[in-house]
């Protein structure tokens, strides 16, 4: 839960530095600006803020950190309804500094209520049910991705902190049920493991079978 709240506020706080003219480069999300990541990001904080607000009671879960994420083999299209809202919401904000604004908003609520929430407890999302501890460690990934697809071309703002990587990295091998080769970083594990940056052909070689598996798009 630390590294939840770790990886939420390093994330944020490059939002924040990020300049006007930033909101309109290209996000490591194919066909997304950073503006509709942005966007995204304020839409991933409503998820959250709902879920710890949607308790399970006694019920067993059915879900961890892990078996939460239902990985595919294939790409987004950019047809998905909510992905179209999220292009014509960023676009809506006009001002980059008021999407930057309900971001720290809702962002510093959603992080308020992560450090509040019982560990122990179990909520209920996308049909799952969870303790608050495996939820809030599975986003500790989706908060990593998208802070490397934030900063995907933007070389001047920081990064994800190491530790957010490397837990990333472990997290991604589970759900890939195999390991990334010793010489891959783990950003390039991260972004050779989701699609979001095809493998060289030394590194295909490398990860043997794990190919097969790859790319993992996670949902």
């Amino acid at each position: 839960m630390d590294l939840f709240s770790h990886s939420w506020s390093a994330l944020r706080a490059t939002v924040a530095d990020l300049d006007a003219q930033d909101f309109e480069q290209p996000s490591g999300c194919a066909g997304w600006l950073v503006r509709d990541l942005v966007c995204h990001l304020v839409i991933d904080a409503q998820d959250v803020l709902i879920t710890l607000a949607t308790p399970a009671g006694t019920a067993p879960p059915t879900a961890d950190a892990v078996t939460y994420w239902q990985a595919t083999h294939e790409p987004p299209t950019g047809e998905d309804p909510l992905a179209a809202l999220t292009v014509r919401l960023a676009a809506a904000y006009e001002d980059p500094a008021l999407l930057k604004f309900h971001l720290d908003d809702v962002g510093s609520a959603a992080g308020r209520a992560a450090r509040l929430a019982d560990p122990t407890a179990r909520v209920s999302t996308q049909d799952k049910i969870l303790t608050v501890a495996d939820y809030l460690t599975a986003y500790v990934l989706e908060w990593t991705l998208h802070h490397l697809d934030l900063t995907a071309h933007l070389p001047t703002a920081p990064g994800p902190s190491p530790q957010s990587l490397s837990h990333s990295r472990r997290a991604l091998e589970r759900i890939a049920g195999g390991t990334f080769p010793a010489s891959f970083t783990d950003e390039q594990a991260l972004l050779t493991g989701t699609g979001r940056r095809a493998p060289t052909a030394g590194q295909r070689a490398e990860l043997g079978s794990l190919e097969a598996k790859l790319p993992l798009v996670l949902g």
